[in-house]
């Protein structure tokens, strides 16, 4: 009984495992899902746009290079962070309102959009 229940634990972790996408096979996916949502909408120059970059994904996509492009992007947004952190900090020092509330918009945006970039799989 206890060999079947490890026989089939190992084999659900191994069909978990294939059924994983990989960056390029994900990004592939978004892709064609927009090519849907713009054939939907009869938007042909849409299209045309996105199966152009489906064939380039298809044809040179790296998952090692999506990876660290991702990798760049959160280090970009980080930095982005930091910088709407800064001037939030200066318009603080200032005291005008209105440029405080605007600074803390976009603080919370650009912490938003960190926290996609790093929820995402790739």
């Amino acid at each position: 009984m206890k060999n079947r229940i490890v026989i089939a634990l190992a084999l659900v972790s191994l069909s978990a495992g294939a059924w994983a996408a990989s960056p390029c096979q994900e990004k592939a996916k978004d892709i064609q899902r927009e090519i849907s949502y713009a054939e939907k909408h009869h938007n042909q120059n849409r299209i045309n746009g996105l199966k152009k970059a489906l064939d380039e994904v298809n044809a040179h996509c790296s998952d090692r290079q999506v990876l660290a492009d991702h990798q760049k992007k959160i280090a970009r947004q980080k930095d982005e962070v930091a910088e709407r952190r800064q001037d939030l900090n200066e318009a603080k020092q200032k005291g005008d309102a209105d440029k405080i509330e605007k600074r803390e918009r976009k603080l919370r945006e650009a912490q938003d959009e960190l926290k996609a970039l790093e929820s995402r799989d790739y």
